[in-house]
């Protein structure tokens, strides 16, 4: 190996690769995670976990060996561009229009109940959920009008508090978790979750970035990918374990009742555990996951549109970049408050197994028996891996889809649970 080679693959940590991925994982979507798998019960998300983690790290080292393939320093879009071509460069840019978007709504329509409960919680000052959604919008839409570095800098203090408040609920929460409830399951329901627990490992969108933070060495790379998205899956179980623990599946302000009211599961905590520390501790711990996915997805977005608009980022440039971010999903939010988990389905059910899934299988199709590039394979596989990646991934568009046109795993009455 050449010497030029050889400190081209010392760049970057592996350290701080992980923490960026598994950064980009944790957030807002583990509010969601217990209301969407919470009929299904403990045991079986169990499987659904391990299922999507397997599905999306396998995706993610395809769309990592076709970003070393055609260069460590291209974007999805051209790696789109120069497999699927220019068809597949537009649906690219639509599916991470529509993802990015669905993500914004989510956590816009979730911030204004989880903002409205920890000031009523703390203060006793009662005001409507839109108020804190519009509240929480304005705020983040300064921090993104200034800059980057503004961004980071926050960012950084919000993630110190999420793990934080993390351990401290895993922690007190324990206390108050019930073996019963989490022995209960209904295994025919668990299946309605398998969207959100998809989206909940979309960290995909990091790949182009990590590639040019570790200048395309793939060993280094891999190791990142496999242990980075690993971390994320044992703090959703730990997650999982407590909040299932307390909070009943079935019952007024259980997680069905949340679910159908697309509600956080702190929320349905703070409903069931009124008054107790381990309800304080749930709403600090979701307002600063809110805080960091929108933040970060919110900044994505910005980066996003001025790229394909050719917006430039300073000045009035940007406020119209924030606005073009911000406005469509907070009114989105506004008009349908109770959206967070359709959201979030939709993010994972249609754009994420498309983007994350079926782009990379058809990526390294293209490359490895079209193209026939001669890269050394990320993910040592043949056509069998990469047709049971697609079969996969439209059997998960399809669940999605049945559900969005009105067929449902889970049950709209509550007395029909056995």
């Amino acid at each position: 190996m050449s010497a030029v080679l050889s400190s081209r693959f010392k760049e970057g940590s592996i350290l701080g690769g992980i923490l960026l991925l598994s950064g980009s994982c944790i957030g807002a979507g583990m509010l969601a995670l217990p209301v969407s798998t919470g009929l299904g019960g403990f045991f079986p998300s169990l499987l659904w976990f391990v299922v999507a983690w397997l599905f999306m790290t396998t995706t993610s080292l395809l769309l990592l060996e076709a970003n070393l393939a055609l260069g460590y320093d291209l974007s999805l879009i051209s790696l789109a561009e120069k497999t699927l071509g220019p068809i597949g460069k537009i649906l690219t840019w639509f599916f991470f229009l529509f993802l990015f978007y669905s993500l914004s709504i989510a956590y816009i329509a979730a911030s204004g109940g989880i903002l409205q409960g920890v000031i009523f919680d703390f203060f006793q000052i009662p005001f409507p959920p839109w108020a804190g959604s519009l509240i929480f919008t304005a705020i983040f839409s300064v921090f993104l009008i200034i800059g980057t570095r503004s961004v980071d800098y926050l960012n950084r203090f919000l993630m110190v508090g999420l793990f934080i408040a993390y351990f401290a609920l895993l922690g007190i929460g324990s206390f108050y978790s019930k073996l019963e409830l989490l022995l209960a399951h209904h295994f025919s329901y668990s299946i309605a979750a398998l969207p959100v627990i998809i989206i909940s490992f979309g960290f995909h969108n990091m790949i182009p970035s990590l590639a040019m933070y570790f200048k395309g060495d793939p060993r280094r790379l891999r190791t990142t990918i496999i242990i980075g998205s690993f971390i994320p899956l044992v703090i959703y179980l730990l997650w999982q374990a407590v909040m299932l623990g307390i909070i009943p599946a079935q019952g007024r302000a259980g997680l069905l009742d949340a679910l159908d009211k697309g509600q956080a599961a702190t929320e349905a905590l703070r409903s069931i555990v009124q008054g107790n520390i381990v309800v304080y501790v749930a709403q600090i711990f979701a307002l600063f996951a809110i805080m960091t996915s929108f933040l970060t997805q919110s900044l994505s977005l910005v980066d996003f549109l001025a790229d394909g608009l050719k917006i430039p980022k300073e000045k009035f440039g940007r406020v119209v970049l924030v606005g073009l971010t911000l406005i469509p999903p907070f009114l989105f939010a506004f008009l349908y408050p109770g959206i967070f988990i359709r959201a979030l389905n939709m993010a994972g059910g249609f754009s994420a197994v498309i983007l994350f899934g079926i782009f990379p299988a058809l990526m390294i199709w293209v490359i490895r028996y079209k193209q026939k590039e001669e890269a050394p394979p990320i993910l040592p596989s043949g056509r069998v891996i990469l047709i049971i990646v697609v079969f996969v991934a439209v059997a998960i568009f399809s669940l999605e889809a049945a559900q969005e046109f009105g067929f449902s795993f889970i049950p709209k009455n509550v007395e029909a649970v056995p």
